[in-house]
């Protein structure tokens, strides 16, 4: 049975204002040509049987909201948490919409890890069952010879890391020419660990006329450029919340121990790896030994506090607007009046006495249009009083659990490993044989557990050498760029919003709120 398609009545929300919120949200529309939801006994045979094949006994919300866009063959922005069903939201009409007597690549879905990567093959072998779909899976790390394999044999779903999907076409041993679906999972998550040149050079191979679909866990301004850049007028479907919101800052927040506090910051910067961050402190001697930890572990980090000569403020203040100091660490009073473009973070070290000095602090992040995340460090009883700051001033605060020494460890192998093989792509042909006359030496080294150690030395040195390089972002769109790409219809006020019900149906429909204000600030302790 095909799904009901039929329009209904988009509905405005609208949240509570404050002067001091600097992510004070504005009423925001939910796809003007809205579609029903679609039940599980309503979906065509085939996707029925995929579905049982998976043990779905019913639908989950994301599913029923998302599938009947992407059956529609409308490009979709989904914002849905993890462990919402996500997944099986976009696999299951994609696998509708293949072809399994065409012996192509016909669906590509970017996925930022590995672990991503063998999720979702395992679940799109559970719902494609004998349907005859191949599925290929390719991420770095690993050899090539299992994956050239699959690319022979004709798969038509092809899951995989945007570095080592780019050395296959490279390579030629993957088309993308009759590609039809383009999928982004956790394409937040991709940005951050720096994919997005990968993910430009990959869209040289891709067709013009595809259907694409972007899941990120937030929105922010680099998110939405993304999107902007791979898809056709998208549409924003968002099930985090009760309503669609697109905020230029993220709250978070870390629950961290007392003793080894440095220690923590360090993994939430591995991985987080942020583009730029003023890290804030409560006294100079916390920020001096901030400052000193950062350097410690190879990061390009410098200190303000009330201590520095005017000389010397203005030099450091210098280097990190024009792009060439990563982290600041400051006091409170020693930050007054910067006004720093493009920061991507704020990081507070330790909570603020004053209430009013979350919001200075988080201003400083998500500025004129841009993005931003501000994350805060706190013991287990400080997060009460940070959630009460939060209900305060209206402010969507979200717990993320501390990463464990072996996530963090993942996280940085992953990333060196689509570095070096970036930096690999860029080699010519002198260059690569060149480097194979190094090749047995490896070979000896991989064989002793002492001279491992070598190896591990020069990776270390390499990475150690790209913590001060940020990762890349989608470069800012012009106003025309973003009118042709992502239409921003505007939005009723709170006066209009009971006499406006109904709109025309659009491409896409939301608005990105503005920027936040700013508060008194507090005084410098020593």
């Amino acid at each position: 049975m095909e799904p009901n398609l039929e329009n209904s009545e988009p509905e405005f929300t609208e949240s509570k204002e404050s002067n001091l919120n600097p992510d004070r949200e504005e009423p925001v529309l939910e796809p003007a040509d809205t579609l029903a939801e679609v039940r599980l006994e309503e979906l065509s045979p085939t996707m029925q049987a995929a579905a049982a094949n998976a043990g779905w006994t019913s639908l989950m919300e994301v599913q029923a909201k998302a599938m009947p866009y992407i059956l529609a063959g409308r490009d979709l922005m989904i914002q849905s948490k993890t462990g919402s069903g996500k997944t099986g939201a976009y696999l299951l009409p994609i696998l509708e919409r293949i072809n399994p007597r065409d012996a192509f690549c016909q669906a590509l879905i970017l996925v930022p890890t590995r672990e991503l990567a063998l999720q979702v093959s395992k679940e799109a072998l559970l719902l494609s069952g004998n349907s005859g779909i191949r599925t290929a899976v390719a991420y770095g790390g690993v050899g090539y010879t299992l994956q050239l394999e699959a690319f022979r044999g004709g798969a038509q779903l092809v899951i995989g890391t945007p570095g080592r999907i780019l050395d296959h076409l490279m390579r030629g041993s993957l088309s993308l020419k009759r590609l039809s679906i383009l999928v982004f999972d956790e394409a937040d998550r991709m940005l951050s660990m720096g994919f997005y040149p990968d993910m430009r050079r990959i869209q040289e191979f891709i067709p013009r006329k595809i259907n694409g679909y972007l899941l990120s866990a937030t929105f922010p301004a680099h998110v939405l450029r993304l999107a902007g850049e791979f898809l056709r007028k998208p549409e924003l479907l968002s099930l985090s919340r009760d309503s669609v919101h697109v905020t230029e800052t993220e709250h978070i927040y870390y629950v961290v121990p007392g003793m080894g506090k440095e220690r923590s910051l360090v993994r939430i910067i591995e991985a987080e790896n942020p583009v730029s961050a003023i890290i804030f402190c409560n006294t100079k001697s916390t920020v001096h030994f901030v400052s000193v930890v950062l350097k410690r572990f190879g990061y390009d980090a410098d200190e303000l506090s009330s201590e520095l000569t005017q000389k010397a403020r203005e030099k450091v203040m210098a280097r990190i607007k024009n792009g060439l100091l990563r982290f600041l660490v400051a006091t409170d009073v020693a930050a007054r009046g910067i006004d720093i473009p493009d920061l991507s973070h704020v990081i507070q070290y330790e909570p603020p006495e004053d209430p009013e000095a979350y919001i200075h602090r988080a201003g400083r992040t998500g500025r004129k249009g841009a993005s931003g995340t501000a994350i805060s460090l706190v013991a287990e009883m400080e997060q009460f009083r940070l959630r009460d700051i939060a209900k305060s001033f209206s402010i969507n605060l979200q717990q993320r659990t501390l990463p464990a020494d072996e996530e963090v460890e993942g996280i940085v192998s992953q990333r060196v490993t689509a570095l070096l093989e970036a930096k690999l792509r860029m080699r010519d042909c002198l260059q690569v044989e060149h480097m194979q006359r190094f090749l047995p030496l490896v070979k000896t080294l991989l064989q002793n557990e002492d001279e491992m150690a070598l190896i591990a030395m020069l990776v270390d040195d390499f990475y150690q050498a790209t913590l001060n390089t940020p990762p890349p972002q989608p470069p800012e769109l012009t106003a025309a760029e973003e009118s042709e790409q992502i239409d921003t219809p505007p939005v009723p006020t709170s006066g209009e919003q009971k006499k406006r019900r109904r709109r025309k149906p659009s491409r896409s429909s939301f608005r990105k709120p503005p920027e936040g204000g700013e508060s008194p600030e507090p005084a410098e302790k020593g």
